[in-house]
């Protein structure tokens, strides 16, 4: 794995997803049954990993995927990691 440069900053994104009791909710159905997509070092490769798991279950109306900004849960007050 190759570091980072100093000018690339790492602003982690998760991307998951599963079945919501509801549309238009965010109430999952079985949290056992999330389907975790992975931790991506930017935005831009976190929504390409979210498009995709999107447009395999287009199928399945209650199926959502979502992105979680991480660098703002580990520094809430500038949103910035290290």
């Amino acid at each position: 794995m190759s570091e980072e440069t100093s000018d690339t900053k790492q602003l982690l994104h998760l991307v998951f997803g599963g079945e919501l009791k509801k549309l238009g909710g965010v109430e999952f159905r079985d949290l056992d049954n999330l389907d975790i997509v992975g931790i991506y070092p930017n935005f831009e490769t976190a929504q390409r990993a979210w498009k995709s798991k999107a447009q395999q279950t287009v199928d399945n109306a209650h199926m959502r995927y979502f992105i979680v900004h991480m660098h703002k849960l580990l520094d809430p007050v500038t949103g910035k990691s290290g």
